[in-house]
C-alpha cells in the first residue's frame, strides 16, 4: 500500500522570510537555519536545519508535493532539500493553477483549467479593469498578475480603506471569484482555481488513497478540508480566521518554529500509517 502522500505549503508554513520568522526567545537560543531562496542575490527564505533535514529524509519515503500560490516564476527560485526516490516528482503553482512533473508544467492540466474558469467565472481583465478604478497609490504598493490566471495587491495593510476587502469579497464573490489576505497581499482568484483540486489529480495520478497536508493561508482550507489529516501553524491568515477543523491540527510554535514542528508532524503520520 502506497505512504501518504504529502502536500505542503510554502511561505509561513514550509518556508519563512527574515520577517516571518518569529524567534520566540533570546537571539542566542535562535536555531540554526539553512537558506532556500535568493532573490536578488540575497537569501529571501529559510528553514530550520532540522527541518530540511526531516523534509529530504521524508520525501525518500514518500512523494512530498510543495503547493503554493506562487507564480511558476517566483517558485522555480525555492529550492526545497528533496531527496530523489525513484519516482516522479510533483509540484503545484499558481495556487493549483500548474502542475509541474519532474519540472516540465503540465500543459494538459493547465488547458482543462482554463477552458473550465472561462466557463464559470469574469475574465481576469474585468477583475484587474475594476479593482483598478478602486485603489490608490496612497495604499497599493504593486499590482501584479499571476502566470495569467490571477491578481494581487501588495498593500500597506495599515492604510487600506475601510470597508474596501469586503466590498471587494462581495463584488468578487457574484462574478465566480473570491479573495484572500495572506500579510501584505489581496489575492482575487477565480473560484475553479484551487489547491485542492490540482492536489487531487496529482494524488489519482500518484496511485495514492491517503493525503496529509499542511497550510497557514485561507487559500489552503480547501486542501485541508479534502486531506484526510492535516495541520496548520498557530500563526497566519487560518489562525487570524480560528478555523479549525477536527481532522487538522494546530501546532504549538509559531514562526519557522511551526515550520519544524509540521515536518515532524508529517513523519510521525507517514510513520504510524
Amino acid at each position: 500500500m502506497p505512504r501518504p502522500m504529502v502536500v505542503t505549503d510554502l511561505d509561513r508554513t514550509m518556508i519563512f522570510s527574515p520577517a516571518a520568522l518569529q524567534f520566540p526567545g533570546a537571539d542566542i537560543e535562535a536555531p540554526q537555519l539553512v537558506s532556500v531562496e535568493v532573490l536578488d542575490g540575497r537569501p529571501s527564505a529559510f528553514m530550520t536545519v532540522r527541518a530540511a533535514e526531516q523534509l529530504s529524509e521524508l520525501s525518500a519515503l514518500t512523494q512530498v508535493v510543495p503547493c503554493t500560490t506562487r507564480t511558476l516564476e517566483q517558485f522555480s527560485r525555492v529550492h526545497l532539500p528533496l531527496s530523489d526516490n525513484g519516482q516522479d516528482r510533483y509540484a503545484i503553482a499558481s495556487n493549483g493553477g500548474t502542475i509541474v512533473v519532474n519540472g516540465h508544467p503540465d500543459k494538459g492540466w493547465r488547458r482543462n483549467l482554463e477552458k473550465s474558469i472561462a466557463d464559470s467565472a469574469a475574465p481576469l481583465h474585468e477583475i484587474k479593469d475594476e479593482i483598478k478604478a478602486h485603489i490608490s497609490d496612497d495604499w497599493v504598493i504593486k499590482r501584479r498578475s499571476a502566470d495569467h490566471l490571477f491578481c494581487y495587491l501588495v498593500v500597506d495593510l495599515a492604510k487600506v480603506p475601510e470597508g474596501f476587502i469586503e466590498q471587494w469579497r462581495h463584488w468578487c464573490a457574484e462574478r465566480g471569484w473570491r479573495i484572500s489576505v495572506q500579510g501584505r497581499k489581496i489575492y482575487s482568484i477565480p473560484e475553479q482555481l484551487s489547491k485542492s483540486a490540482a492536489m487531487l489529480e496529482v494524488a489519482g495520478r500518484t496511485g495514492t488513497d491517503h493525503m496529509i497536508a499542511a497550510g497557514d493561508g485561507g487559500l489552503d482550507a480547501d486542501m485541508l478540508e479534502a486531506a484526510d489529516r492535516g495541520i496548520r501553524p498557530r500563526h497566519g491568515e487560518l489562525a487570524q480566521m480560528d478555523w479549525n477543523r477536527p481532522h487538522v491540527d494546530v501546532t504549538q510554535a509559531s514562526g519557522v518554529l511551526a515550520g519544524e514542528e509540521m515536518v515532524r508532524w508529517f513523519v510521525d503520520q507517514v510513520d504510524a500509517y
